[in-house]
């Protein structure tokens, strides 16, 4: 580099492409959705930590996932609406460093405690009279402690090939945050080690995952089709049905942004994908498990009644 080479110390991120009046609309849709998402995985949070009924390993896991959903929200969605109705949508290198790092890392444990959900189910239901020995408090702790080890650790080596790169121009990010694709399309050098590194990360942390609990899931449906009783299939499939639907959201989106071939026809719809995991994704997460969860809405009436838990 030439000595009189300029170095960006902040991006633009360029969001959506909107009229004023629709921006702010936007804003206080997305204000509302981002509340709601908070209260509902702050009201699944607390009635897991106050109803001893729900000091269970699933819970446990469920409790993981909502603080995540909440986490994941809170470090994209703020900045978004900010940058909604303030023309200055620009961010300094750090912060966006550190917001990559973070959505990075709570995507990347949110994979992780999906798995060691699917596993909970499969030994529930495969499993019943093993259950309580399999799925000991040792095991649920451990199963955790590593899916945020693991997430945080790989999210780091991405952060640290991240600020190895020379940004000298141009400094627009074509997306709603620092999204790691977008901000490695400004760098002014070869990006193709950070690029092999997602991918690698997406086979550990996405593809493997799935293949994992798929298997799970054809065990768990052989298991509930020679279960003698209408009722204890039914919820068995209410319960499995629930996770079914979160995974196939989560990594569905997930692979088709990281793992299909860029083109600049995709970039407004990858916005709107990467909205639907920041936003969406943590407000359907506890409308998923709660309306189709019979204990979280008998200890919800609980709560609501004032009875003893």
């Amino acid at each position: 580099m030439g000595s009189n080479q300029s170095w960006v110390t902040e991006f633009v991120l360029l969001g959506f492409q909107l009229s004023a009046e629709m921006e702010v609309l936007l804003f206080w849709i997305f204000s509302l959705l981002y509340i709601f998402s908070l209260l509902a995985n702050g009201v699944i949070l607390g009635l897991i930590c106050l109803d001893l009924r729900l000091h269970t390993p699933m819970y446990f896991f469920l409790s993981h996932l909502a603080v995540i959903d909440m986490s994941y929200a809170s470090n994209n969605v703020p900045k978004m609406l900010v940058n909604l109705v303030n023309q200055k949508r620009t961010i300094s290198f750090v912060p966006c460093v550190t917001q990559t790092f973070l959505y990075l890392g709570f995507a990347a444990t949110e994979c992780l405690v999906l798995v060691a959900m699917s596993y909970d189910r499969y030994v529930a239901i495969c499993h019943p009279l093993q259950y309580t020995v399999i799925m000991s408090w040792r095991l649920c702790t451990a199963l955790a402690v590593t899916s945020w080890s693991c997430g945080f650790f790989l999210s780091l080596v991405h952060a640290i090939l991240l600020l190895r790169l020379p940004f000298c121009g141009p400094r627009k990010v074509n997306h709603l945050f620092c999204e790691i694709l977008s901000v490695l399309k400004l760098a002014c050098a070869d990006t193709r080690l950070n690029q092999t590194v997602i991918f690698a990360a997406c086979m550990f942390v996405l593809v493997v995952p799935l293949c994992l609990m798929l298997v799970s899931y054809m065990c768990i449906l052989w298991a509930i089709l020679k279960i003698q009783s209408g009722e204890g299939r039914r919820k068995a499939f209410s319960t499995c049905s629930s996770h079914l639907c979160v995974v196939g959201l989560f990594f569905g989106i997930a692979m088709l942004v990281y793992m299909v071939p860029d083109s600049n026809q995709r970039e407004e719809l990858e916005k709107i994908l990467s909205l639907f995991h920041s936003l969406f994704n943590p407000m359907l997460n506890p409308l998923i498990y709660s309306l189709r969860n019979a204990q979280m809405k008998a200890s919800l009436y609980r709560v609501l009644q004032k009875k003893p838990m």
